[in-house]
């Protein structure tokens, strides 16, 4: 058993009490609100939803029930404080796949190791458990295809690679200056700065009402326009030319951009406090 301090009831009565005042003081701003964006409803939505979730976790822990109550998650951006006039900019891109098909992935790399004899070397050692492969076949067989191939190629094709896509989003930040060569690849990921987002886009299947019928149709591979015998596939990039490939799906969600810093993305369906 943990030695931190478990939550007594009085603590949840007082985490009620929070919730009352501060469901009181987002109708105040509310009823006061000069405008579809009034910085005061903001701060109070913030607010009532803080104290909610804390009521939520309170009550859980003391007493294991749960309210009724869906807290959203906070997916503003703060108001942009970046340059006005930016000489450089970072594009911070993330795409998500699930291994669908990872026989097809597998036969995709092989084409790939078919004309250089290095990387066939590399393919066999990883379904066999040594080399880069570390055990797994289809660990070596994504480093041979996102070696050979762009990731915006991929991205077009990823079906062909046995691939589904998951979310994407891409973010636009600004900056003074380029930073000096070699600055951040220790860490290329960290959470950038969010009030130097000029712009971001998301793709999920959330904002799409027949999300879940595609994602059933992708999950049992019953898309015929995909479905490839190794026989099928030829040529000097391991693909035939006269392959049908689907057109790239706009994986930065197509709708044209999402408001300037500060505002939700145009396509998220949850709804935008304040308004």
């Amino acid at each position: 058993m943990s030695d931190a301090a478990q939550p007594t009831a009085a603590e949840v009565r007082a985490a009620a009490e929070a919730v009352k005042a501060a469901l009181d003081r987002h109708l105040e701003a509310v009823e006061r609100r000069s405008g579809e964006d009034d910085p005061a409803v903001y701060a109070a939505f913030n607010e009532l939803a803080a104290t909610a979730e804390a009521y939520d976790e309170l009550l859980y822990d003391v007493y294991d029930e749960v309210t009724p109550f869906e807290i959203p998650g906070d997916d503003t951006l703060p108001a942009y404080a970046g340059p006005e006039e930016p000489s450089a900019l970072s594009v911070l891109i993330r795409r998500d796949y699930a291994v669908a098909e990872p026989q097809r992935l597998l036969a995709q790399a092989q084409r790939v190791a078919d004309l250089d004899p290095d990387v066939d070397a590399d393919l066999r050692a990883g379904a066999s458990g040594g080399g880069k492969g570390s055990g797994s076949g289809v660990h070596t067989a994504l480093g041979v295809i996102f070696e050979e191939y762009e990731a915006d190629e991929i991205a077009s094709r990823h079906k062909e690679f046995g691939l589904v896509e998951g979310d994407s989003t891409l973010w636009v930040t600004a900056a003074e200056e380029l930073p000096d060569p070699g600055e951040w690849l220790s860490a290329p990921f960290d959470q950038p700065d969010p009030q130097t987002v000029v712009c971001r886009f998301d793709a999920s299947a959330v904002f799409d009402e027949d999300g879940d019928d595609e994602g059933a149709a992708d999950d049992d591979g019953e898309d015929g326009d995909d479905d490839l015998d190794e026989d099928d596939i030829d040529g000097d990039d391991g693909v035939d030319d006269d392959l049908d490939v689907e057109d790239a799906e706009d994986v930065d969600v197509g709708a044209g951009p999402a408001d300037r810093a500060g505002g939700a993305p145009e396509k998220d369906a949850g709804r935008t406090p304040g308004r």
